[in-house]
């Protein structure tokens, strides 16, 4: 930890004991009304569990700030000065659950019935270089709220029997939550974890706050810092957008401060792409639209070649990266869709084997009310047309096993897509035809 570091947790942890001088704030009546008695009972358990051993137990997080905000949050998420493993196994004694630990990070998940709760050792961090993961000591609750992203999301809440309850706001956490503020702790964040900025971002919209002005400055100042963080985790920081009620609202706000375009240069947060982000929940809701879907409308506007290269630097799953590839190559097919005259079999050769996100994609986006109709009659109806008779029918009718068996099922399949035939004695009798 360097000086400047050293100095900025003094003056904090300064600002802290004169403010708990004047003002001790305990949020145990909120934890009672927000949050299940199951997880209320689990936090008191382990807290009389650390004091008992001498440790203090903290809930901290994002939890801490919707609680703050009366919003629904259950993720628990704890830090133990202490060892974190140990007590997640003495709590998984008592529990009956499934425990995974990580030595390295000093950290444990505990699940149990339809409850997950993360244990961590308190800790500081250090990075050997902007971008990479960090080195992790054992230290103390001041040094762990220290190296969180943001403000109102370096808040605690006491768990030990003596301190059940309390808030420890060591960072005006509290106070930037009622200013509607993002605020990151010192200068360095955004170098260390460029990360961050896609997070900062993402609450900044999802609660309607903006970001501190100094904050904004050194955003700006440190975007060319995402180039340090892998696809991998730029990939998560977008699929956590997706999972937001309205992400065009975080990627209208990175295009405006200039992260999106780091991303790729002709990716855009415009008012067609909240549009058509609001046309694809209407038609999922009220389950919300797949990330492939909401991919393949960021993207759609790219050529070929961009496609190609975002894939590869998210490194993104194979079904998506398909429906990447296939709503793309579906641009160069609407032309053929939007023939009013177009029987049905065409519509279905021309459609089918593509991703079903893909074909969504392309039916938002396309400005062809003709070709929009006519790929949701594919994925409506004509998708899911079959012929009646089966390979053994057509045995029993006197067709030889081959390659005629084939064709004549192919042949049955076009004229129930055109409409030629409605039932299986429709064709029976067509194949008698056929056959003469």
């Amino acid at each position: 930890m360097n000086s400047a570091t050293t100095c900025a947790i003094i003056r904090s942890i300064l600002h802290w004991i004169e403010k708990e001088m004047s003002e001790t704030i305990n949020l145990a009546d909120k934890i009672e009304k927000q949050l299940p008695a199951e997880l209320v009972n689990f936090m008191q358990t382990a807290g009389k569990i650390a004091a008992s051993q001498g440790q203090n137990l903290y809930l901290v997080g994002g939890i801490v700030r919707d609680l703050l905000l009366g919003k629904s949050n259950f993720d628990l998420d704890l830090v133990v000065e202490g060892d974190a493993i140990d007590l997640a196994h003495q709590l998984n004694n008592i529990k009956q659950g499934k425990i995974t630990t990580h030595p390295r990070f000093k950290t444990a998940k505990l699940k149990w019935d339809k409850w997950s709760v993360d244990l961590t050792t308190a800790r500081a961090e250090t990075y050997a270089r902007p971008g990479a993961l960090p080195s992790v000591k054992p230290d103390s609750l001041t040094s762990d709220l220290f190296r969180r992203d943001f403000t109102i999301n370096a808040m605690a809440i006491g768990l030990n029997p003596t301190r059940y309850g309390e808030l420890i706001d060591r960072y005006g956490g509290k106070n930037d939550l009622e200013r509607k503020l993002i605020r990151i702790l010192h200068d360095k964040s955004f170098i260390d974890d460029a990360t961050r900025i896609w997070r900062g971002l993402r609450y900044e919209q999802r609660l309607n706050f903006q970001l501190e002005r100094n904050t904004i400055k050194l955003l700006k100042r440190d975007i060319p810092m995402l180039d340090t963080i892998s696809g991998d985790r730029i990939r998560y920081e977008l699929e956590c957008i997706f999972h937001e009620e309205r992400p065009e609202k975080g990627l209208r706000r990175a295009e405006e401060l200039g992260v999106l375009p780091r991303l790729h240069p002709a990716l855009k947060g415009d008012s067609w792409l909240a549009e058509k982000f609001e046309s694809a929940r209407q038609l999922t809701s009220p389950t919300p639209p797949p990330i492939g879907l909401y991919l393949a409308l960021l993207t759609y506007r790219l050529s070929d070649a961009e496609n190609e290269h975002l894939i590869s630097y998210l490194r993104l799953s194979k079904p998506i990266a398909q429906t990447l590839r296939d709503s793309i190559n579906l641009t160069v097919k609407l032309k053929l869709l939007d023939d009013p005259n177009i029987m049905s079999s065409n519509i279905y050769h021309t459609l089918h084997g593509y991703s079903p996100p893909a074909l969504i994609a392309n039916s938002l986006a396309s400005e062809s009310t003709v070709a929009r109709r006519h790929i949701q009659l594919f994925l409506d109806k004509l998708c899911y047309v079959k012929p009646s008779l089966t390979g053994n029918d057509l045995q029993k009718m006197g067709i030889i096993p081959g390659p005629q068996i084939k064709e004549t099922l192919e042949q049955l399949h076009e004229a129930r897509l055109d409409g030629k035939v409605s039932s299986k004695k429709d064709e029976m009798k067509l194949v008698k035809g056929w056959l003469g």
